[in-house]
């Protein structure tokens, strides 16, 4: 009420020379209220308000248009002065209004469940000039509810499972129906729920829907689906309201209220005796009314006649249980076996322990049926011994089979030729004796592995193996020797009584594990002084020194020969020779070295000393090199440089000479012979300029004429000598030149060396003979030429 006041005094605000007022048809009662009076300085109108809803009924049936209400203004006379305009939702196509007289009908049957509302505009106009008299106003029609749709099960038909045996009032599920009329407008959309069909097992809420048991101790083995009707109906369940139904199908889950039942107490069967172990003698099975986990069942022999015998197992597929053979049946020895088997539950339900024990007994007997079976050996496998070297035919052992079947039927004895190929064994027929049928060696097969086959004379057919092991024996009759070469050592500061090595012996004889060897000195060699052996009654023995101080300069190598002997019968020996070599040691007896050029070291150096003075030998021998290198480089600078030993450079003449050794290259004659090489000259019509500077004029000088006296020899060459050396066509350094005389007809060429004006006179060559064997035809060469040459040149 306050809300509507307030919104007709902002209604009156808001107009000022009129108002436009909504009249409602019929209907709920409307409020209003009028403002104001007359005033003489506002020359105000009294205005007419009303609230601003129209309500229309939904599912209007009628011929006529219905009609919902009417809008009017105070500034309407009745004169036709006033237009009347729609717009809004609808407007036109659902609503039309009267423009003169401003009623408003709807066109056509609406539905509340589509558009509950519909918001408009109204004005009023001037019909003239169409100039507004009032301010557009917004108003609601409402569409009025009616009961016309029906509650519905929107997620039906449902589905629901509860345990068997549960109490009155368990929760089952809840249904919902939904109505889609007004839920704020009357009891159209009010919902009570009710059973039709499904009692008296449940029962439902009315105004929940939640569905309970209402039958106790159900029971699924007796009955395990139920189909429940439920109707939903609107207006509160009065009479004429609209209902709807569903379906629930509901189901009794299993529990465990049910033992396993054996279909009869008494199960007979039967099995041949011949069946193997693990054997599947029969079947049989305890049913029970539960399903899944509930159903399974558990079999038990109980201890007493068959429990050793037989066992059972349950079958995963269909819950049997089947009877296993655990050993091998005998009908001579039991016919007949009867023992009880239990059946009982594996999941036990506490809520049931007071219905009794979930557990049935059955009684079962088992017939062994007799069978003609194959001969059987007193042992299942059989083992003898051989020694080699027997003699052929001679018994090893025997064998024994027999028929335990009431006929006691013969047994023949064979070798299974596949395990005997090379036929090293022999066995009686009708004994079963096992004998040597070849001379065995245990070295060549220590072991031999035979099967022996007996046969049922009286089904030939019925056979039966058995493994036989023949060991062969050993005979000593290899003698021991060392286990392997050793080599040994001995320090030379070695004490007396000092243990330098320890070895031990083998045998091929068996046992090799087995075996008690003794060591000692051979007999040839009981006098010796050095060594000795110590057994030290363990199959190992030592050698021992029986003296100190060994000298590898007296004898590096020391041969010891020992004697091995065994245990075995007969007694075999041999006598195995220890080698041991006299070696340098540290002061602690750790190895230095065994070599021979060790043995000049000093005694008692260490590894470190030894080298040091390698090293210092080394560096020794560089400075020798050294030295005697720089001292031969100083002999020739001094030739070269000194005054009274200036030489010319040798001049390649294209022809090699024989070198140092070769004495019989030239003739000395030919180079005091001016006849010769003046004939040669003019022969050749040479040039007597130096060869290894080309001029670059022919020099003016004049040669002067030879004597052929051979005393003018000297005078000659130191008349050339000094034309050289005052050449400047020469190069600065010393050469050899070419005199006219020499080096012609000479196979080595010149070899001389010719000093310069300016040298002492007394040159002495005695010091080529200190240079070695290397200088020493130089040195004659020498020698013989200041025998021709005494003058001042050389």
């Amino acid at each position: 009420m306050l809300t509507r006041n307030c919104l007709l005094l902002f209604l009156w605000f808001v107009f000022d020379k009129g108002s436009l007022s909504l009249v409602r048809p019929p209907g709920p009662p409307l409020s209003r209220s009028r403002l104001g009076k007359e005033n003489p300085r506002s020359l105000r109108v009294k205005r007419g308000w009303v609230w601003n809803q129209f309500f229309v009924l939904e599912e209007y049936m009628g011929s006529d248009p219905q009609y919902v209400g009417k809008l009017h203004t105070d500034l309407d006379k009745g004169e036709s002065e006033v237009k009347y305009t729609l717009m809004g939702e609808g407007a036109g196509s659902i609503f039309t209004i009267d423009a003169t007289t401003g009623d408003i009908h709807a066109l056509r049957s609406l539905d509340r469940e589509v558009k509950p509302y519909y918001t408009l505009r109204a004005q009023a106009v001037d019909i003239d000039t169409n100039r507004p008299l009032e301010p557009e106003s917004e108003f609601v029609i409402k569409v009025q509810d009616i009961n016309d749709n029906e509650p519905k099960f929107l997620e039906g038909p449902y589905t629901a499972s509860v345990p068997e045996m549960s109490p009155v009032g368990t929760y089952v599920m809840q249904v919902t129906a939904t109505d889609a009329d007004d839920p704020t407008y009357g009891n159209s959309a009010r919902v009570v729920y009710s059973i039709l069909h499904g009692q008296p097992y449940f029962s439902v809420d009315p105004k929940t829907g939640i569905i309970r048991t209402a039958l106790p101790n159900m029971d699924r083995e007796v009955k395990e689906q139920y189909q429940v009707l439920i109707q939903a109906k609107d207006m509160g369940g009065q009479l004429g309201g609209l209902a709807g139904t569903t379906t629930i199908n509901i189901t009794l889950s299993d529990v465990n209220d049910n033992p396993p039942r054996f279909s009869k107490s008494f199960f007979h069967l039967r099995v041949p005796e011949s069946s193997a172990v693990g054997f599947a003698v029969g079947r049989i099975k305890a049913h029970d009314l539960d399903i899944g986990k509930n159903a399974e069942v558990e079999y038990n022999v109980v201890p007493g006649d068959g429990d050793n015998m037989f066992d059972i197992l349950t079958s995963e597929h269909n819950q049997e249980g089947i009877i296993i053979l655990k050993r091998p049946l005998d009908y001579e020895t039991k016919k007949a076996y009867t023992f009880k088997v239990d059946a009982s539950n594996a999941h036990l339900d506490p809520r049931f322990h007071s219905l009794g024990a979930f557990k049935d007994t059955a009684t079962v007997k088992i017939n062994v049926l007799d069978v003609d079976e194959s001969p059987v050996f007193t042992k299942p496998s059989y083992e003898m011994d051989v020694y080699e070297d027997s003699p052929v035919g001679d018994i090893i052992g025997a064998v024994t089979a027999q028929d335990l079947d009431a006929s006691n039927s013969p047994v023949r004895y064979s070798i299974d030729w596949k395990s005997d190929l090379d036929s090293y064994f022999d066995i009686d027929p009708v004994e079963g004796t096992i004998s040597t049928n070849e001379l065995l060696d245990r070295e060549h097969i220590a072991q031999h592995n035979i099967t022996i086959v007996a046969t049922k004379l009286s089904n030939p057919v019925l056979t039966s193996r058995v493994a036989v092991t023949i060991h062969v024996l050993d005979v000593n009759e290899f003698s021991p020797e060392l286990a392997i070469p050793y080599e040994s050592f001995v320090c030379e500061n070695a004490k007396v009584g000092q243990v330098i090595q320890t070895f031990s012996a083998k045998d091929q004889d068996l046992p090799q594990n087995g075996h008690k060897f003794s060591f000692k000195p051979s007999e040839k060699d009981i006098n010796n002084k050095n060594f000795t052996i110590r057994d030290f009654g363990n199959n190992t023995a030592g050698i021992v020194t029986l003296q100190s101080g060994f000298r590898r300069r007296s004898q590096k190598i020391y041969y010891l020969p020992v004697v091995i002997q065994d245990s075995g019968y007969p007694v075999q020996s041999s006598t195995g020779i220890l080698t041991i070599r006299v070696c340098g040691c540290e002061s602690d007896g750790s190895l230095l070295t065994c070599s021979a050029e060790a043995i000049f070291l000093p005694v008692g150096l260490s590894t470190g000393a030894l080298i040091a003075i390698l090293l210092c030998i080394v560096i020794l021998l560089v400075i020798v090199v050294l030295y005697v290198g720089l001292r031969r480089q100083n002999k020739k600078e001094t030739l070269m440089t000194s005054k009274e030993d200036i030489r010319d450079n040798v001049i390649h003449y294209d022809d090699e000479g024989g070198g140092e050794e070769d004495t019989h290259a030239f003739d000395m004659g030919t180079l005091c012979n001016p006849k010769v090489i003046k004939e040669k000259l003019l022969k050749e019509n040479r040039d007597l300029f130096r060869r290894d500077v080309k001029p670059e004029t022919k020099t003016g000088k004049n040669q002067l004429p030879v004597s052929q006296d051979s005393a003018d020899i000297c005078n000659f060459i130191n008349q050339r000598l000094k034309e050289n050396d005052v050449d400047n066509s020469a190069p600065p350094y010393d050469s050899l030149a070419t005199y006219a005389y020499e080096g012609e007809g000479s196979v080595a060429e010149s070899l001389s060396s010719i000093e310069s004006l300016v040298v002492d006179t007394n040159e002495d060559y005695d010091y080529l003979n200190e240079w070695g064997p290397r200088f020493k035809t130089l040195a004659g060469i020498f020698g013989d030429l200041l025998q021709y040459c005494p003058g001042p040149a050389s």
